[in-house]
């Protein structure tokens, strides 16, 4: 089993809850528009694997030390991670021929700022998108997920709300 925190749009802004709230989670993956590599190299001071892929404001030392896209196997689980996905219904302009050839069983994008867990039942597939973690763009909320995955199962999801972006 592996616990597993998910954040996404941070827009270079680091939050010491980030650190509190992934405590002993085995990886962390974020879901793009980091902002600054500095985001990446702190959240790898929190758990022994981050996984972290580059968004649409993401330049520079980002774009080259993250990939648009990421495919990987988690405790038996494919698990597809990119920036921009959309999510099951309204999927981002070609991607259902992708996720069709990956056939991953977990999605992680960002991008809309909108916390959103979903399941496609067309292609087996769990949706996630933990909102935005930073306070840069149109939330309300600020969010982070949590979930552990056990024999390729992804269980005990938990969303964590670190408050409004404006205060």
């Amino acid at each position: 089993m592996k616990k597993i925190g998910i954040l996404s749009d941070t827009h270079s802004t680091w939050d010491d809850r980030y650190a509190l709230h992934f405590a002993g989670c085995d990886e962390i993956w974020h879901a793009g528009d980091i902002g600054c590599i500095d985001i990446v190299e702190q959240l790898r001071n929190v758990a022994p694997v981050v996984r972290a892929v580059s968004g649409n404001i993401d330049s520079g030392v980002v774009r080259r030390s993250c990939p648009e896209e990421m495919v990987f196997d988690c405790e038996g689980l494919t698990v597809m991670l990119r920036h921009i996905g959309g999510y099951p219904g309204r999927y981002a302009p070609g991607l259902l021929p992708h996720l069709r050839q990956v056939r991953p069983r977990l999605m992680v994008c960002g991008h809309s700022h909108i916390l959103k867990v979903m399941y496609d039942n067309r292609l087996d597939l769990l949706h996630i998108n933990p909102g935005a973690a930073g306070t840069a763009g149109w939330q309300t909320r600020r969010t982070l997920v949590r979930l552990e995955i056990d024999n390729a199962t992804p269980g005990n999801l938990e969303v964590i709300e670190l408050g409004n972006p404006k205060l």
